[in-house]
């Protein structure tokens, strides 16, 4: 909970204030001044300070009233001194101190002694271990630089606030603008979740920015994190993310190949996917996909490029088309009178190159013809300066052509030094730049693909529900054995291959059911192919007494299934519990190819029948399941029904906490499961 004594307070005591500006309780009351903050500052030292526009007082106990305390003090003083606050009225907290859950077991408690007063009191904490807020009415950080307010700029939330800081400097480089900014620290009472909510639930359309930007390096509660992104991305806003931490392993050493495939930055992905937030990796990315959000939205895949550096086009065309954009080509018929109005040796067929000599004017002409010409959606600029003349007409061109065009035109103008001053210029009409295209190429086709999301309401496929929870209700924690696993399919409805389990050979004359040829399979080890426990194309019962033998021989081996072989490709369906972030649902090439290629596509479960078409679609091996080089495609419905009700049926049932259907062969007819593994833990 966000209280408005935080948003908006009438008065702010600096508890740990000094008149040395290279200190935190000295540079934040310089912030505060220099903003020209309306209300009443109380500077809190022992030692006398002169610092005009502040009230001085030697201790908390002579402040009559306070809205907001900013808390730059050592972190065993912290208590004490909110406590204190608590009593004059302080229902705000910002406080930069160090030394809390960051430096070990002391610190954790004294952290936790601090939010249960500052719970108890109603109050609302920022940080501890922050920079603290920037926003329209107070500027309580100790960094720099502080950006100018401005309403229509990026929301910035940072777990870090070094990453604020670094994020700040280099997107005012690019234009870039903003608006509040939150350094949440150690987030131990006020987490992101929280802020958004605020966001969310104070949203004006049309007023409140709209462009959100993240750097999170937790999030504590994905669900109450999912509900408010969702609602401010229906509400028209456009949201952008990193969230660190991803490289190390899961939580645990996963008997499973889903559980090994479900690394932490597999669920982020699958979280960032199913809410519309545009997954980046790093500050730059971040910077580039901000800076489209705020240039007009892009409505299809088209992409001109106009520029004077065929290198750079080069470049670009690359990065649009390997993330799904098109560079299309333009035909001669329609680019006749066009190329008469540029220099000799020009190239229009797109990308547009008007050559180092190119002009102003003719830039102008380039851009009203891609206006004007159907098959293009959007437009990128590339155009620097060797040095040789003045850039200024060809930026005062574009600046113009920005503002009158219907389609977006995005500037990359990399000359940062060559034509540093014309730059700053065409920044300061209120335009942003992207100094890399490469960089923008990545950031069109994330935003982009992120516009597609249609947030569609969930809807179960049919299953029996009932047979559901009482097959989970009378098993008991561990793998569950291939009788309850195939019981547990055939009450979701998903297809698997005819089989049949056997301890003693005698068994084997009593398959009649079954027909050759089979396929039999150790039961007992974890990974049968590891310790050869799948033998394939057993063809008359002579080779089944073979195969049975030799796999009972394998240590560990309990029983042995024999299954009906089914001729097709091999795809993969898992899911795997993250938590409280329920089920990642992921799909793939099956069988050792799984791990080997790691062409894997996720989703948070329940999926709409959207979110899974975009999940095997956007697979690198997609083409084996449409069908290439005159062979046949795979039963691509069969396999999105399977995907959909993997992901009910672990959302019917959480208490599965591993399910694995590798593999899942599938043709022109068909997709069946061949193998599946499930564990479950009450």
């Amino acid at each position: 909970m966000l209280t408005s004594q935080l948003i908006s307070p009438n008065s702010i005591a600096v508890v740990g204030a000094s008149e040395n500006r290279s200190k935190p309780g000295g540079k934040v009351l310089q912030n505060l001044l220099d903003a020209k903050y309306q209300g009443t500052v109380y500077a809190v030292n022992k030692k006398p300070l002169n610092i005009e526009g502040t009230v001085y007082v030697s201790q908390i106990s002579e402040i009559p009233f306070v809205d907001l305390a900013i808390i730059a003090i050592p972190a065993h003083q912290c208590i004490d001194a909110v406590k204190q606050l608590i009593e004059k009225g302080a229902r705000a907290f910002i406080i930069f101190s160090a030394g809390f859950s960051e430096a070990g077991a002391e610190g954790k408690s004294l952290e936790k002694k601090l939010v249960e007063i500052i719970n108890n009191a109603n109050a609302t904490m920022i940080g501890p271990n922050c920079i603290g807020i920037i926003n329209e009415n107070y500027k309580g950080v100790f960094t720099t630089p502080v950006p100018e307010y401005d309403s229509s700029g990026c929301e910035l939330i940072s777990s870090s606030g070094a990453t604020a800081v670094f994020i700040m400097e280099s997107a005012l480089l690019t234009g870039l603008k903003f608006s509040n900014i939150y350094s949440i620290g150690n987030a131990s009472q006020t987490g992101v979740e929280d802020i958004l909510e605020y966001m969310d639930t104070h949203y004006i359309p049309g007023k409140s920015p709209s462009v959100k930007l993240l750097y999170l390096e937790e999030i504590k509660n994905p669900f109450k994190f999912i509900k408010h992104v969702t609602s401010l991305r229906k509400k028209g806003c456009r949201i952008a993310a990193i969230k660190s931490g991803y490289s190390e392993a899961g939580s645990r050493a996963a008997s499973s190949h889903t559980g090994a495939l479900a690394t932490s930055d597999t669920v982020i992905r699958a979280l960032f996917s199913k809410c519309g937030i545009v997954y980046c990796s790093s500050r730059d990315e971040l910077i580039a996909v901000a800076s489209v959000f705020q240039t007009k939205e892009l409505k299809g895949k088209n992409i001109a490029i106009i520029t004077h550096a065929g290198g750079s086009a080069v470049m670009l065309t690359d990065a649009l088309t390997s993330n799904g954009m098109n560079v299309p080509d333009i035909p001669a018929a329609f680019t006749k009178e066009l190329l008469s109005k540029l220099n000799a040796g020009s190239s229009v067929a797109n990308p547009i190159d008007f050559l180092a000599t190119g002009t102003a004017e003719q830039l102008g002409v380039i851009i009203d013809f891609c206006e004007n010409y159907d098959a293009i959606d959007g437009m990128v600029v590339v155009f620097g300066s060797p040095g040789l003349f003045n850039v200024k007409d060809v930026y005062e061109i574009l600046d113009k052509k920005i503002s009158t065009c219907s389609k977006p035109v995005f500037p990359v103008l990399p000359s940062l030094i060559n034509a540093e001053k014309e730059i700053k210029l065409f920044l300061s009409k209120g335009r942003v730049n992207f100094p890399d295209e490469v960089n923008l190429g990545k950031a069109l086709a994330h935003v982009f693909n992120s516009e597609l999301i249609l947030f569609e309401k969930v809807m179960l496929p049919e299953m029996d529900f009932a047979a559901i929870r009482s097959i989970i209700n009378s098993s008991y924690d561990g793998f569950l054995n291939p009788d309850v696993c195939r019981e547990l399919l055939e009450a979701a409805r998903i297809s698997l291959a005819k089989q049949k389990i056997i301890t003693d050979i005698r068994q084997l004359t009593k398959t009649e059911q079954l027909s050759y040829p089979l396929v039999m399979k150790v039961i007992g080890p974890v990974h049968k192919t590891e310790v050869g426990g799948v033998i394939l194309n057993i063809i008359n019962e002579q080779q089944a007494v073979e195969a049975f033998t030799q796999l009972m021989r394998i240590s560990g081996a309990k029983s042995v299934l024999v299954q009906e072989m089914i001729q097709g490709e091999e795809l993969y369906c898992g899911a795997v519990k993250q938590g409280d972030f329920g089920h990642v649902v992921l799909c793939g090439l099956g069988g050792i190819f799984l791990e080997l290629l790691n062409d894997t596509s996720s989703a948070l479960a329940p999926m709409s029948r959207q979110e899974v078409i975009t999940m095997v679609e956007s697979l690198k091996g997609y083409k084996l399941i449409e069908g290439y080089r005159n062979r046949n495609g795979l039963n691509k419905e069969m396999f999105i029904d399977i995907i959909m009700r993997v992901g009910a049926l672990v959302h019917i049932a959480p208490e599965i906490t591993e399910l694995d259907l590798n593999p899942i062969i599938a043709n022109e007819m068909q997709a069946v499961a061949v193998d599946v593994r499930i564990r479950i833990e009450k």
